[in-house]
Parts: structure tokens; sequence; C-alpha cells
């Protein structure tokens, strides 16, 4: 019987169908860049590191999330799966954002993620790097908010 009466599918152990769907669903809460959203998605006690920064718990990481949209604005973010176990999925993704001076990057990582049996992210593990770009270099065009099922991901981009 799990601790927690609440489940976020899909559920570990992943197959390539269900981490692949575990993947969207995260770059689809990102794009929507509503920090409580997102911080759902992650177990109560939740450690992630991201870049230098180290959360620990659901509230931390809601809060990270609010400081990070503030910061990087008009904030688009594509996630493809690189490799996944029972409980674990690596992604690679690129975002890209601008700053308040409006000054565009695109940002690349990695992230390693780690499931309770409930679905819930226990760990997040980012290593980022952020590229200054000019703003004819973007690549990310669709409104705010999800990628259209259409748009090109990262491997049809050359990224």
């Amino acid at each position: 019987m799990l601790a927690n009466p609440i489940l976020r599918p899909p559920l570990p152990p992943f197959t390539r169908e269900s981490a692949l769907q575990k993947v969207r669903a995260a770059e689809d809460g990102w794009n929507s860049r509503d920090a409580e959203k997102v911080s759902s998605a992650y177990s109560i006690d939740t450690r992630w590191r991201n870049r230098a920064e180290f959360v620990a718990g659901r509230q931390q990481a809601q809060a990270f999330l609010e400081r990070k949209w503030t910061r990087e604005l008009d904030y688009r973010l594509i996630k493809e799966l690189w490799a996944f176990t029972d409980n674990r999925i690596a992604v690679r993704y690129a975002y890209e954002w601008h700053d308040d001076s409006g000054n565009w990057f695109r940002s690349y990582g990695n992230e390693n993620w780690e499931f309770g049996e409930d679905g819930l992210m226990v760990n997040r593990f980012a290593c980022i790097n952020d590229m200054p770009i000019k703003e004819s270099e973007r690549k990310f065009h669709w409104p705010l908010g999800r990628r259209p099922d259409g748009h090109p991901g990262l491997s049809e981009l050359g990224l």
C-alpha cells in the first residue's frame, strides 16, 4: 500500500511509452510556468540540484520556480527522452528566454530524475548551460504555453 494516496501517472516501472509520456507531461507543466501546479509533480521531500542551487522539499521547489519565471521571461522549453530504467528517467532539454533587458538566451541541459512508486519525482539533478543568442536565432516560436504537437523536437531542430 502506498503511504501517499496521491498518484501521478504514469507510474514506475517505466516502459519506453510511459517514459515518453512522463517527459512530455513535465515539459507541458514547465511550459505552463505555473509554479504551484509544477511543484505538485514532486514529492513533499523532493531534492533537487539545479546549477549551484540545492532545493529541499516541494515548498522550496515552488519558490525556486516562482523566482525562475520572474527572471526568465517568455520561457519556452523542449525536453527529449535520453534513457530510462524502472524508476529513473534521463532527459536532455533546451529552453529559450530573455531577461528584463531584452537579452535572449538558449539554455541547454540534462536532467536525471528518480520517481517514487506514486509517480512523484523524488530527486532531480540538473546541469544547465546558458548561451546568449540573438532574437533572430530563436527556434521556439509557439504561443506561450504547451508546445504544439506538430512543433519539431530537439533532434529535429538540430539541437
